[in-house]
């Protein structure tokens, strides 16, 4: 056996370093339902999600699909290279989106509950070929400690420039386990009394959408769904009426954009 050098010993153990951290990590990860969280959330077009720590900045963990959207190299990315990808003129936008609603949950909704909820806006980002894309951005947070200080969060960045290049600069708090939510809402200035909105789509009509938006037929739906294609057809024309739009290309951008699922 041919004897081991000492630079084959020092990525030996740095391998078996990485490898202890990976299943830290993932055993941390695991803790907080973060596939579960993922899935709950509304994705139409390429997406890739990360947890990272506030407190450091330190990235937990990402998904591989950051590598074919942003052709970022997963063993070596850091927090910081995610947020380089930023457009620099969307860069004071994000800051204030993320002021606003840090400031709602300390002044109105309760630094306690900020965990009940899904953060939503739209930003550019760079891809792959250097185009700069509009992404949907959500973030849940999973930890506070004790002073109620936002520790670690789950992000999902999801391409939606197949969907809309129009970007309504808003802000959404997206109420999870039955809390309200605040809908729409300016950066810009002071959000003196945010009205909780209820929800705009009962629980069925959000499986719908959802299924539509996999490009799956009303008749595909209704199999799913135990339900006759007649029925899946009319939950389509009042899922319309109530957003306002003429089609179904119109509602996926809205839902998106404004944060209505």
């Amino acid at each position: 056996m041919a004897e081991q050098t000492p630079q084959t010993q020092l990525l030996k153990n740095v391998w078996q370093s990485r490898k202890a951290l990976f299943a830290k990590h993932q055993t941390e990860l695991g803790k907080f339902r973060v596939d579960a969280l993922v899935s709950s959330i509304f994705s139409n077009g390429p997406f890739y999600h990360y947890v990272f720590d506030l407190c450091d900045l330190n990235l937990l963990y990402c998904s591989a699909e950051v590598e074919q959207i942003h052709g970022l190299k997963l063993e070596s990315l850091t927090f910081q290279d995610i947020l380089d990808q930023v457009h620099p003129e969307d860069m004071d936008f994000v800051s204030r989106a993320e002021a606003t609603a840090i400031r709602l949950f300390q002044d109105k909704i309760g630094m306690h509950k900020i965990t009940d909820y899904k953060i939503s806006y739209c930003f550019r980002f760079r891809v792959k070929d250097g185009d700069y894309h509009l992404f949907n951005h959500q973030a849940i947070v999973l930890t506070t400690d004790q002073q109620g200080r936002v520790g670690k969060a789950l992000n999902v960045h999801t391409d939606i420039s197949h969907l809309t290049d129009s970007n309504n600069r808003r802000l959404s708090l997206i109420g999870m386990n039955g809390e309200p939510s605040y809908l729409d809402l300016s950066v810009d200035g002071e959000v003196t009394n945010p009205v909780p909105q209820p929800p705009r789509f009962t629980p069925r009509e959000v499986t719908v959408i959802q299924r539509i938006a996999k490009g799956m037929t009303s008749a595909e739906i209704g199999r799913e769904l135990l339900l006759s294609e007649y029925t899946i057809k009319n939950h389509r024309k009042r899922i319309l009426k109530k957003a306002g739009c003429q089609n179904m290309s119109q509602l996926i951008a809205l839902c998106i954009t404004e944060g209505l699922i």
